[in-house]
């Protein structure tokens, strides 16, 4: 102990002379000080770094702690492309002081959708991102297991049966959308002018609520509470990963929207108990009646409140997102749009059928190809984490992920290879010919606690992800935005405005937000069709 004690207080004296000649150095000497050390910091270890056989190779980078945002921040596809040229499908980069290991491509879906729990954790990863947005108790916020009891929860307003039910509310509500809202008002005007980035997400709420959540809370939302989605995901920032909490006017309406949301459906939630009025209508019913975890603990009413806006959050990014990529895909090309109108006409005897799920899903096989051909241009997240729970050892190579890094894979950025879709930037919907299905299911099935799912995860296109965090409102999602899009393609023609002001084409993603989304304001202008 005696030796501990003196070799304790030989640092606390280094420690003391080294403070006092700094302090004795010039003011612009010491700021040259605190600027050159994290550079020299930062290039030591990069050299060690590179040094090491066991781990992947590493993207140089210039600015300390900030790494290879900039680069992968503004545009995640050309930087994981020019580092996949120069390093392979495997290598890692620093992302504002955290090290992200990514494997591109199929076996880099394997490696992280399918790693063990005590491996990588997409809670660890994401809870301090997530909890601010969705609220306290749900989805990242709670162990994995309780995570898959909540999608059980869920799961139950998901099926098929429930998915009858729901199509004609997604008529009713995208038609009175057309009616009343002031972006159409087809009942007055024959043609106009929108922003797909104003009308989408507004849709999407209103025909997400109505079937989920009810009538009653649908009668509750005007156009404002769909921008209180908004704020909610711009939450998803690549700079929220790091500073979650950080006081910009962002976070603050963040923060407010969570608050708001949350509170109306607790409300309504408390006004069913007190009136004990728990029937089978929707979600929130469901929820009120089957809460409890495994283990006996139930869910709060706060919880469940939290719980209902990280479902409808999935939607949200999924239906707004991908519906708004259809529009301005069909707006420039007129032919697409015609052959899904003969498929409406011919599917729907000339509008004497009313459209059901069961057509939806089973007779309209052009509908899903454009669907699915949106969603492999325009993955809703280019980029899904895991972080690194103990050393893992990448197969098949010398590299071994430590403890404490991150790993990334990018369905999205699979979806663009020319080796798995031949011609991939192009907008084509018949490349599915052979293959019309809403997604592939590869391989066994497994019940990670919610119902069982394809374990393989290998295919180049998971536009919902895999594994046991692999999205389960993907047939939701589907019947949704089939829905919304057969009204549109038998109501309207559309195009490009003419206007000098306007863009001509499909705008590029904006990656500002982590969910990608098209750069706005993205313009369409529509006229009703003339039978």
């Amino acid at each position: 102990m005696a030796g501990s004690d003196s070799v304790l207080l030989q640092v606390v004296d280094y420690g003391k002379l080294a403070l006092s000649s700094f302090l004795a150095l010039s003011l612009a000497k010491q700021l040259s000080i605190i600027v050159i050390l994290p550079f020299l910091y930062s290039i030591t270890w990069q050299l060690v770094y590179s040094m090491r056989k066991d781990r992947p190779p590493l993207v140089r980078y210039s600015i300390p702690w900030i790494g290879s945002a900039v680069q992968y921040g503004s545009a995640p596809y050309e930087f994981f492309e020019e580092c996949n040229k120069k390093y392979g499908n495997i290598f890692s980069f620093v992302l504002l002081g955290k090290t992200m290991t990514v494997y591109l491509g199929p076996k880099g879906h394997e490696f992280v959708f399918n790693a063990k729990l005590a491996d990588a954790s997409a809670e660890a990863a994401y809870a301090h991102l997530t909890t601010p947005v969705f609220g306290k108790g749900v989805i990242y916020d709670v162990p994995n297991s309780r995570l898959m009891d909540q999608k059980k929860f869920v799961k139950g307003a998901l099926t098929k049966d429930a998915f009858r039910t729901y199509v004609p509310l997604f008529i009713e509500e995208t038609e009175k959308y057309l009616r009343d809202s002031k972006n159409f008002q087809i009942d007055k005007n024959d043609s106009g002018k929108i922003n797909v980035m104003v009308t989408q997400p507004e849709m999407t709420i209103f025909t997400a609520s109505r079937t989920l959540l009810g009538k009653e809370m649908r009668d509750k939302l005007n156009s404002d509470f769909a921008y209180l989605y908004t704020d909610l995901d711009r939450g998803f920032t690549p700079m929220n990963f790091v500073f979650p909490y950080l006081p910009s006017a962002t976070n603050k309406r963040r923060d407010h929207a969570q608050k708001t949301i949350s509170d109306t459906y607790l409300s309504l939630i408390q006004k069913r108990r007190a009136n004990n009025d728990i029937q089978s209508r929707d979600l929130i019913d469901e929820l009120m009646k089957n809460s409890t975890y495994k283990d006996g603990t139930k869910m709060t009413d706060r919880e469940i409140s939290n719980l209902l806006i990280g479902v409808l959050m999935g939607g949200q990014h999924t239906s707004a997102a991908t519906s708004a990529w259809a529009l301005l895909h069909l707006a420039e090309r007129p032919d697409v749009q015609e052959e899904l109108y003969q498929e409406q006409m011919r599917v729907l005897d000339n509008g004497k059928k009313e459209l059901t799920y069961d057509i939806l899903d089973e007779q309209m096989p052009l509908m899903n190809q454009m669907l699915k051909e949106v969603l492999r241009l325009h993955h809703p997240l280019h980029s899904l984490f895991r972080k690194v729970m103990r050393d893992v050892p990448v197969p098949n190579t010398s590299y071994v992920v430590p403890e404490g890094h991150h790993v990334l894979v990018s369905p999205g950025y699979t979806h663009l290879q020319e080796k798995y879709f031949p011609n991939p930037h192009s907008f084509n919907i018949h490349r599915w010919d052979n293959d019309s299905a809403s997604s592939y299911s590869v391989g066994e099935e497994i019940d990670y606690g919610f119902g069982s799912i394809s374990k393989g995860v290998s295919s180049p296109y998971l536009p919902f992800g895999g594994g046991r965090h692999r999205c389960i409102g993907e047939h939701y999602a589907m019947a949704q935005l089939g829905t919304i899009m057969s009204v549109f393609i038998r109501k309207f023609q559309w195009t490009f405005p003419d206007d000098a002001t306007s863009r001509k084409s499909v705008p590029p993603p904006d990656f500002t937000s982590m969910v990608t989304l098209p750069t706005g304001p993205a313009y369409i202008s529509w006229k009703k069709r003339t039978n």
